[in-house]
């Protein structure tokens, strides 16, 4: 196995599969919630085909979280120059398996699951010993899982569904005594209506809320509580549903928004032992509420960094004896008083930074600074890598221990295209980890990559 995983990797594989050499299959099934929320009330939500195709690539991020023993599962091919550029970075490269035919609006579990070869290609991996790593685990992963002979190198969909409502993070941590916003859980449409009453109250205090889906994601299923008429809108909406649909269970939260200064993510793994190591703590980048990319090291105080950790392993053996082994997000926030705020909400599954780790670990050291994000870009015909390269110049991270943009998606660049006519403009996402040795030199780096963006007439303002 490359050396470039024996940090997260291997603890990684020991946590959910109890060896340190099995090889794994990634798939980045990204935004699994939209699966676990089928057939659950929810909330008003817009998204363009373009968005929800850039969406379905970040599965590419999974090249980057396997090692050279493992295997990934893409729905289209990486650019080849884009695979020449990590090899010169030293970076030991997986298997890469292509479905035969991707549908830019499906997961690519869906693809998977269409592609009777690739299932075959599958079959005699899981009889070699390998073992399958989704993002998160749903009914398709379960199935896929099925229909190769796969074992899951995590728990089961019902499991996976469970622990990740926000419902069960509310309870968990109020059970455990954690510290987290005034709030309410309602599972059905009387304990909302009691629930919005008492957001009333709070804002007649001049105390904002919020009312949440249980398996909300990246923005979405959230609806801020301006005033007494959204919640009155709120509430007919839901009971609207509910009367049409005969299912009279819901799944929402209220709850206070804190006011705050700053956002963190921390991560920790559950192994099947029960054992928890916490990962990493980073702080978020969000805008407007959704999540934008990270800055590391965080910068904490030892108090503040000593809360985290020590919530992660209250939160980490109560889903262990839960039946839960992998990886766990925790979001959490800091307000005005830089007082921690340890849980927002749990996601006991696989999160942005997640796949961070891996280049973290060989090119964030000792005294570097790191940013990761994603970049706008407006195209009207797909861009190869190798222009890219030429546009950004200087400005690419070219070895362990330098400056510059560490490019850990480039499928999210050209997705949008599938998803329009030939000739329109599309929107994509160019990710990246801008590393630097001071905060100067950061914030002119992931300055320089925008500027040069928008003068090569691929950039899109913020």
């Amino acid at each position: 196995m490359d050396e470039q995983v024996a940090g997260f990797g291997r603890r990684l594989k020991r946590a959910v599969t109890g060896a340190d050499d099995t090889p794994l299959v990634f798939l980045g099934n990204f935004e699994v919630e939209e699966v676990w929320a089928r057939g659950e009330h929810t909330l008003p939500r817009f998204s363009a085909d373009s968005g929800s195709a850039v969406v379905n690539r970040m599965d590419e991020f999974a090249l980057l979280l396997a090692g050279e023993d493992d295997h990934v599962v893409l729905k289209t091919a990486p650019d080849p120059a884009y695979l020449a550029h990590l090899e010169r970075l030293g970076l030991g490269l997986p298997t890469v398996h292509v479905v035969a035919g991707q549908d830019a609006q499906r997961k690519v579990t869906e693809d998977v699951l269409a592609d009777p070869a690739l299932l075959d290609t599958l079959r005699g991996l899981a009889a070699d010993g390998a073992r399958l790593a989704p993002h998160g685990v749903s009914v398709l992963e379960e199935e896929l899982s099925a229909r190769t002979g796969m074992a899951l190198a995590a728990p089961g969909a019902g499991l996976c569904k469970a622990v990740n409502s926000k419902i069960y993070s509310r309870r968990v941590a109020g059970e455990l005594g954690v510290r987290q916003p005034v709030g309410w859980t309602c599972e059905s449409v009387e304990e909302l209506a009691e629930a919005l009453d008492r957001a009333r109250e709070l804002l007649a205090q001049g105390r904002r809320t919020v009312v949440k889906e249980a398996f909300g994601v990246s923005g979405k299923g959230i609806v801020v509580l301006e005033n007494e008429r959204w919640m009155d809108r709120v509430l007919r909406m839901v009971r609207q549903r509910v009367e049409r649909s005969g299912q009279p269970r819901i799944a929402f939260l209220v709850e206070e928004w804190v006011p705050h200064q700053g956002d963190l993510n921390y991560q920790f793994t559950v192994g099947r032992d029960g054992s928890v190591h916490v990962d990493f703590v980073k702080r978020a980048v969000t805008e407007g509420g959704v999540h934008k990319g990270h800055r590391f090291p965080a910068r904490l105080s030892p108090a503040q960094d000593a809360v985290l950790r020590e919530t992660a392993q209250l939160l980490g053996k109560r889903l262990a004896a839960d039946g839960y082994a992998g990886v766990v997000g925790v979001d959490a926030l800091l307000d005005g008083d830089d007082a921690v705020w340890p849980v927002i909400e749990i996601n006991a599954r696989n999160n942005m930074s997640t796949y961070q780790v891996r280049l973290q670990e060989r090119f964030v050291g000792p005294g570097r600074l790191a940013l990761a994000r994603h970049y706008p870009v407006r195209l009207t015909r797909p861009l190869g890598f190798g222009a890219l390269r030429d546009l950004l110049g200087d400005l690419l991270l070219t070895e362990s221990g330098g400056s510059g943009l560490l490019v850990n998606n480039y499928a999210t660049v050209n997705a949008g295209g599938q998803a329009v006519a030939p000739g329109d403009s599309f929107d994509g996402r160019l990710y990246g980890i801008a590393v630097a040795s001071s905060a100067d030199e950061l914030t002119a780096l992931d300055e320089g990559v925008t500027a040069r963006l928008l003068a090569g007439g691929v950039g899109h303002a913020r």
